[in-house]
């Protein structure tokens, strides 16, 4: 049996940036361990398994070591094999999720915009080890649905940071975001998240639905511009829309080809 993939640049126009994702199209749903094993084989932060159903799309989403509730990169990937590489005769698009509902995604003016949940953190007292784990002294310390946040002082705090996976993975929650403002956009952030397999995501779209009403909330705005200064980096363009958020931006094909099982 072959399945057709392609790995994705994603949140970037400009190859070996941004975030990769591997995106595979199937006809029927393997069991559970054969599409943890593809993802653990293709050892990206997140493969997306999806199977066009014509009017609307199932999509799940695999890292290396589980299966996960909600990913941006890997459905904004998804969304340009469709849209680009299979000629995808709409400009929008309906994904079926498991855990995170109906999700769209529309072209606008050479991006792609997805739209999510949004997902507000509530402040809280920041867990015991975290801040050592990662290295920097947090402003604040907020928890959402999954995942924590820990607001820093400035945008190179965010970039020179260099966190103790180790210690971070006994931290409960899927992940961990730092943000802060940034110099030439509205917020900067990094994720990290060893206890799903991935010790740092490069861009994360998911985070944003956290990131989005937080710093909507702190600024008095709407629309948003944000970078995820990782190594690669990526750029997102976000807008808040009451408990739904728009996250855009683009993405670029780096290979194409087929698994053989």
């Amino acid at each position: 049996m072959k399945i057709p993939i392609y790995q994705v640049d994603a949140f970037t126009s400009r190859l070996f940036s941004g975030n990769p994702a591997a995106v595979c199209l199937l006809e029927t749903w393997p069991d559970d361990e054969q599409l943890q094993s593809i993802a653990a084989e293709n050892n990206l932060s997140e493969t997306a398994f999806l199977i066009d159903k014509g009017n609307a799309v199932e999509l799940r989403w695999f890292t290396p070591r589980t299966e996960v509730a909600l990913c941006g990169h890997a459905t904004l990937a998804a969304a340009f094999v469709l849209f680009t590489l299979k000629s995808r005769p709409t400009g929008s698009i309906r994904f079926l999720t498991r855990q995170s509902g109906e999700l769209t995604v529309m072209r606008n003016q050479g991006m792609m915009e997805m739209d999510f949940p949004a997902r507000p953190p509530a402040r809280g007292e920041i867990p015991s080890g975290l801040a050592d784990a990662l290295g920097v002294k947090p402003v604040a310390f907020y928890a959402s649905q999954e995942d924590l946040l820990v607001l820093a002082e400035s945008e190179q705090t965010v970039r020179l940071m260099s966190p103790d996976f180790k210690s971070l993975e006994k931290i409960p929650g899927r992940g961990v975001i730092v943000t802060a403002p940034g110099d030439r956009a509205d917020f900067v952030s990094r994720f990290f998240a060893p206890r799903v397999g991935v010790d740092e995501d490069p861009v994360t779209g998911s985070s944003h639905c956290v990131l989005i009403p937080f710093w909507a909330g702190r600024l008095g705005k709407k629309d948003l511009h944000a970078f995820q200064v990782s190594a690669r980096g990526g750029e997102l363009f976000c807008r808040c829309q009451g408990d739904r958020v728009v996250i855009a931006g683009r993405a670029v094909l780096y290979l194409e080809g087929n698994i053989t099982l």
